[in-house]
């Protein structure tokens, strides 16, 4: 029984394979790669004896392909753009520093984001990459640098930096403060007033979100069993932010988060300072990979930034705690 051969095919042959099939000409080809057109020639040849079938027919001003050429033609195409795209992003990333960062999407879109702009008029040179998912990254990624978490501290990893606390108030948006106060929706000076209310739960599924939701905060003002008007429940707190800014009712924001917005007074605490609450979890930095990643000086600069940004949440949202005493120990 005969073996098929196995040699591999010179990549240069399929690139100018492929030069002559998109162009249909060996010139033009030529003139593409920079080579003469005896040499396309040649390569087309032996390209052509050593898969033992014909890529091309040839007429006096033009080619076209064969069955063979057709099929060669499908597989090599987007294989060598797939190949250039790879080539392209490692000679990007030799050139230019890249910091990844992986974290939770609500966080991302209502902490992280807004505040980059900062970090990118600093450092021009450093690219951020950032990787949106709830779910918990090993520490050893070697994909990834640095990681902003949400959890109980017994739950962080070792060596996590707390950030800052996690401060739970009642919020509505501007639309619906300004209907309450001209008396065309319910009024919402206590919290027993939410009964007449729209709720909007943030409702992910995941471990530990429950300390966050309202049934932790209605029980602490002694209203466990209050039924609002109505529930509207959403998988992510960014969506819960945006229907409270829409004016759809009262959100359980996570104050860390959103307080540039209720500063800006496109938020507002009906509540004011007394209906805050601290909740259980914290946000946390942990740096991935090893040594030599975390050595790096665009990790390091990145990281730096993060611990300055949280500084001033804690001030705003008046978290006492210093992050530096409260890094677990590797």
């Amino acid at each position: 029984m005969n073996r098929m051969p196995r040699r591999p095919l010179p990549l240069d042959c399929l690139r100018t394979f492929e030069a002559v099939a998109r162009l249909l000409s060996f010139s033009a080809a030529a003139e593409e790669l920079n080579l003469t057109q005896p040499a396309i020639s040649r390569q087309i040849k032996g390209l052509e004896e050593e898969l033992g079938a014909p890529l091309f027919t040839r007429a006096t001003r033009r080619v076209e392909l064969t069955g063979a050429g057709q099929m060669l033609l499908r597989a090599v195409e987007p294989a060598l753009v797939r190949i250039d795209a790879s080539v392209r992003q490692i000679r990007l990333s030799r050139s230019r520093a890249m910091v990844s960062v992986t974290t939770f999407p609500s966080f991302a879109s209502l902490w992280l984001m807004p505040r980059l702009p900062d970090f990118e008029r600093d450092h021009p040179l450093a690219d951020i990459r950032i990787a949106a998912t709830d779910r918990m990254i090993e520490t050893d990624d070697a994909e990834l640098d640095v990681a902003l978490r949400h959890c109980d501290v017994s739950k962080a990893p070792d060596g996590a930096i707390r950030l800052f606390g996690e401060l739970l108030t009642p919020v509505i948006g501007a639309r619906l403060a300004d209907a309450i106060e001209r008396g065309s929706a319910p009024p919402l000076r206590r919290p027993a007033d939410l009964v007449d209310h729209t709720l909007l739960e943030m409702d992910d599924g995941l471990p530990g979100s429950l300390a966050t939701c309202w049934p932790v905060w209605l029980a602490a003002q002694g209203l466990g069993q209050l039924a609002p008007r109505r529930w509207i429940s959403v998988n992510y707190t960014h969506q819960q932010v945006q229907a409270a800014l829409a004016g759809q009712g009262v959100a359980l924001a996570r104050l860390a988060m959103v307080h540039d917005v209720v500063e800006r007074g496109d938020l507002v605490e009906p509540f004011g300072q007394a209906g805050r609450l601290w909740a259980s979890p914290c946000y946390w930095l942990v740096r991935l990979g090893g040594p030599d990643a975390r050595q790096r000086p665009e990790v390091q600069s990145f990281s730096d930034w993060v611990l300055a940004q949280a500084a001033l949440t804690r001030q705003a949202i008046g978290d006492v705690a210093d992050p530096e005493a409260e890094t677990l120990p590797d």
